[in-house]
């Protein structure tokens, strides 16, 4: 430290702004938490004192019925999860090809273009719930590869249509790079591919690192969809309990965990979406 970082002393007016800061802040929190206990008590008063909720609470939230389902559907979480790992690698290789494909340039790469443009209209266009019947149930039908586990064909199902928003997502990142980027890279000798690979595709992740994230999220929950299939996954697991038990709580039990498995990846794609803002604002490189 030196001899005049020690001398220094804030001033009585910037001791004031502070003083000031501080009460503002302590004020700010202090009404949001009002605001919050207000709000959640005339919520929760409104629901309580309907006419049907002891019917919903016996229906939706049996504590005895949600302990009991609990272990089935948290090994059915397991199934979600390991397609869900699967899938995101592979939406993510397959995601850039068809990135790449769409990227190229020249009369010669028509065919590969017209297919990724092909693709990504169809499986962005269709619903995911009609993909798994026509993979999973139309496929197996052809009777081509013999026996097959439901499971592998819903995660082909997801991979196929994620692969197609995932893709225009990074297509739309690779061409926010600006085309100086492109002709500098060249000037110094980078082959095309080269340029892809070192330049113009490390920048255009970067630019859309939200979206795609936003699109895991979304593809954490989607993954419950392959019980349509009929893998024993949470969804199905809880469906196999609510028949047994005739009663709903079991699905509240799965879409818990389903939250509880989605919420560290939302609120990094928070932190990650304010952290680029600030950059963006203060000037950084984006």
């Amino acid at each position: 430290m030196t001899t005049t970082d020690a001398a220094w002393q804030p001033s009585e007016l910037e001791l004031a702004r502070r003083a000031t800061r501080r009460r503002q802040s302590t004020r700010s929190v202090l009404i949001a938490l009002a605001s919050t206990v207000v709000f959640v008590a005339v919520i929760g008063y409104a629901i309580v004192s309907s006419p049907g909720w002891e019917d919903v609470r016996r229906s939706f939230f049996d504590v005895d019925i949600a302990l009991a389902a609990f272990p089935s559907v948290l090994a059915g979480l397991w199934v979600n999860i390991q397609v869900l790992l699967v899938a995101a690698l592979a939406v993510a290789v397959i995601g850039t090809l068809l990135a790449v494909m769409r990227s190229l340039r020249g009369p010669v790469f028509f065919p590969l273009r017209a297919l990724a443009t092909v693709y990504t209209d169809l499986f962005r266009g269709m619903p995911l719930l009609i993909v798994l019947y026509l993979v999973g149930f139309g496929i197996p039908a052809l009777g081509i590869f013999g026996r097959v586990p439901v499971v592998l064909w819903g995660t082909i199902a997801i991979v196929l249509t994620y692969s197609a928003y995932v893709a225009e997502v990074l297509r739309a990142g690779m061409e926010a790079v600006h085309p100086s980027q492109r002709i500098a890279a060249r000037s110094l000798g980078l082959s095309h591919a080269q340029t892809l690979r070192i330049v113009v595709i490390p920048q255009g992740v970067r630019k859309v690192v939200p979206a795609l994230m936003n699109d895991f999220v979304s593809m954490q929950k989607d993954v419950g969809l392959i019980s349509v299939l009929g893998a024993v996954d949470a969804v199905r697991a809880a469906q196999i309990q609510v028949a047994a038990t005739y009663n709903f709580t079991p699905y509240i039990v799965a879409g818990l965990l389903f939250v509880a498995m989605s919420l560290p990846m939302i609120r990094l794609t928070d932190w990650v979406s304010a952290r680029l803002a600030r950059r963006e604002q203060t000037g950084g490189v984006v």
